[in-house]
């Protein structure tokens, strides 16, 4: 048996200035904001992950849901609880708990809840950054299931500026459905 020195491994050594991140979605202490009508909850960031990933717990009530987008992420989602339709380079499919949709990098795609009821997912992106972004466009709030904030026509257009501002730095544009 051959022993493989440090020095010789292809993987890098361990970083201790990493540290184990366990997030209870219900907790004290973590990020939640109200975005295309739904509530998410930041449940690890790209600060936790050196970039690599951030994974987010979105509840998204009946209705909810983003306009059409593509982005030069990964993003993966994984239904938890109820129904959501997921339009993929124009195509619709229903798709229900349980299940989880991968949605390949610069993709055209939305999401949209028409089941009645909210529906729970985790959406994690690789790599981290669009956390951040739904912290800048997002709408604070007190926790996971809080409702989203009455927001008045003045407050909305300014976050659908600030959105335009933004869509560059984070990788992302909105697409004609």
């Amino acid at each position: 048996m051959t022993e493989v020195s440090r020095a010789s491994s292809p993987i890098p050594p361990d970083d201790p200035n990493r540290r184990l991140t366990v997030a209870d979605p219900d907790g004290v202490g973590l990020r939640h904001v109200s975005v295309a009508g739904g509530t998410y909850t930041i449940l690890v960031s790209g600060a936790e992950t050196a970039g690599r990933y951030c994974l987010i717990d979105m509840l998204v009530p009946d209705g909810g849901g983003p306009p059409a987008h593509r982005h030069d992420f990964e993003e993966m989602f994984t239904l938890l609880e109820g129904e959501l339709e997921f339009i993929f380079r124009g195509k619709t499919q229903t798709v229900r708990a349980g299940s989880t949709v991968n949605i390949p990098a610069n993709a055209p795609h939305m999401f949209r809840n028409k089941s009645g009821a909210i529906a729970r997912m985790l959406c994690l992106c690789a790599p981290a950054g669009q956390e951040e972004f739904f912290m800048a466009v997002g709408f604070p709030v007190a926790s996971r299931t809080s409702p989203p904030p009455k927001a008045s026509d003045e407050e909305t257009a300014e976050k659908g500026k600030l959105m335009a501002t933004l869509l560059p730095k984070y990788r992302t544009e909105m697409v004609a459905r």
